[in-house]
């Protein structure tokens, strides 16, 4: 049985290398229950948060509190139900494998809300925040969980290389490539972490996009670690639209691969622009 909801691909397990995708459907895969069940939470918890930024005037770093807690619900639903709805194509062989990467993501990211909304319900940041003994391990709990997360990524992406996922070869090469990228906006966030900032060139705050809260005075490196954690949407969304027009294995990996090279290249052109203290526009 499947919860409607999100665009799932099922491809026939049948179905050549170079088939074209047979559907598109709204789903939500029942083989990922742990990621499913806690994209639920965070759509709740989004909810919430929106219904507290109403309520609640206070705010942290220039912008509301529960602005941070609201955004990262959003986007961690997202990645929830998409890393659910690509594990669905990984074949039989390894959906034991899958389910368990599915589990260690689902419980790195209810620890990592927890922390982000308990933080702004007491009025403060969570992120690189080591102003007490208290904001000190609830930060360093963040980064025990997000370690375990990208350590499940990485298993992701032995996983899709050792078990080839159902679909034409473009869809393929999107899910591997998009992991790979993904980690490599993890690796953004590493620096930050490391930095304790993730301005360059002032304190974190002051003046910044609207809600993204991106300084548009100095360098801020949230750029480039937005645009590497949605390669795991955007890579095989082109894949399966490159999958439908080109026929040919190689001709849909060559072009999944020169989208793959241009994205990392913005991903790092972002990062390379925020090093040198300037800021996105």
């Amino acid at each position: 049985m499947k919860t409607a909801l999100v665009p799932a691909f099922q491809p026939s397990a049948a179905a050549p290398e170079s088939a074209r995708p047979a559907a598109w459907r709204w789903a939500l895969p029942d083989t990922q229950p742990a990621l499913v069940r806690a994209g639920w939470l965070h759509l709740g918890l989004l909810l919430a948060c929106l219904l507290l930024w109403v309520l609640d005037g206070r705010s942290v770093t220039g912008l509301n509190v529960w602005i941070k807690p609201a955004k990262f619900s959003l986007s961690i639903l997202i990645y929830l139900w998409t890393l659910a709805w690509l594990l669905a194509d990984v074949p039989p062989a390894g959906q034991r494998a899958a389910r368990r990467i599915g589990r260690l993501v689902a419980l790195s990211m209810v620890v990592e809300i927890a922390c982000v909304v308990g933080q702004a319900a007491r009025g403060t940041t969570s992120h690189f925040n080591i102003g007490s003994a208290f904001d000190g391990a609830v930060f360093q709990l963040m980064g025990v969980f997000i370690a375990l997360n990208t350590g499940a990524i990485v298993g992701a992406v032995v996983l899709v290389f050792r078990h080839r996922p159902l679909g034409p070869a473009a869809w393929v090469w999107g899910i591997r490539l998009g992991l790979l990228v993904f980690l490599v906006g993890s690796v953004v966030g590493g620096v930050m972490a490391g930095r304790l900032a993730h301005t360059v060139g002032a304190a974190d705050g002051g003046a910044g996009l609207p809600i993204l809260g991106w300084s548009t005075r100095h360098g801020d490196l949230r750029a480039a670690h937005f645009l590497g954690l949605h390669a795991l949407q955007a890579l095989p969304l082109a894949g399966g639209l490159l999958g439908r027009r080109l026929a040919g294995r190689t001709a849909q990996v060559l072009a999944v691969a020169a989208v793959a090279l241009l994205y990392a290249a913005a991903v790092g052109g972002l990062f390379w622009h925020a090093m040198r203290g300037l800021p996105l526009f």
